[in-house]
């Protein structure tokens, strides 16, 4: 299954455009070729646009206090199974506490290396990072991958607190959702949003390999899709046939 997201704010959509950097940053790294390490640099340089925000920190912080005084809340309830609570408190706790503690943002010491804003400059050049242009970049890839991989790793290594931090609470806005089953009729599909519930992100499960794909669009009144599909010539059309998908909606 595949599974398309849609952010309700632009808070959210920091926070998965962020992840997604970040993902992608962590399968660069289990590489070994100078051509992946290039681009885990190029992504660390993308995360760093990213997470440079003044009040990404503080969004993510609050967020997470916002879902531990919810699971606290549950304690009242006599079906909640106790241990289970306290260990998913106590991830709250631990990355709040790390992300808190971070006394600087993220990015701070990669913009004090010279060595990568160098290359992080010629970066914005077609061809810009080429031999000629920045030997010491070159001699670099052409260092054994091990020397390589512990130079990533010091450079990621200030990412930890957010990136711990923003995988949970991602996690927590996607496991809080309810799936719920939609018909779109003639590729169409749109929803009234009730008043009284803000959600943050859209979530809508594809067959792995369907033909259509699908374009999402919404508000705090309502969202809309729209199942596409390419027509001749490799432009997309509206599809015709109707159909039936699961989407969630998380708060």
């Amino acid at each position: 299954m595949i599974v398309y997201e849609y952010p309700f704010n632009e808070r959210i959509r920091a926070y998965l455009r962020l992840e997604y950097l970040l993902r992608r940053l962590e399968t660069l790294l289990t590489r070994t070729e100078a051509i992946d390490h290039h681009f885990a640099i190029a992504t660390l340089f993308e995360g760093m646009d990213v997470s440079s925000r003044s009040d990404l920190k503080s969004d993510v912080l609050k967020d997470l206090e916002r879902h531990r005084q919810q699971f606290n809340a549950y304690r009242a309830s006599p079906d909640v199974n106790v241990a289970a609570l306290d260990q998913i408190i106590g991830r709250i706790d631990e990355a709040h506490s790390r992300l808190r503690d971070q006394p600087t943002k993220p990015s701070q010491a990669l913009a004090e290396n010279e060595w990568l804003m160098a290359i992080r400059n010629r970066m914005g050049i077609p061809g810009g990072t080429c031999t000629f242009d920045l030997p010491g970049y070159f001699a670099w890839q052409n260092q054994p991958p091990q020397q390589r991989h512990a130079d990533l790793l010091q450079w990621v290594q200030p990412f930890e607190p957010l990136a711990n931090a923003l995988y949970l609470l991602l996690r927590l806005f996607r496991d809080g959702g309810s799936p719920q089953r939609i018909a779109t009729v003639r590729g169409q599909y749109q929803q009234n949003l009730p008043q009284n519930r803000t959600y943050q992100l859209l979530r809508l499960t594809m067959p792995e390999h369907s033909p259509l794909i699908p374009e999402i669009s919404g508000n705090r009144l309502m969202v809309s899709v729209r199942m596409l599909q390419k027509a001749e010539g490799g432009q997309l059309a509206l599809a015709s046939d109707d159909g039936q998908y699961e989407m969630t909606l998380c708060m």
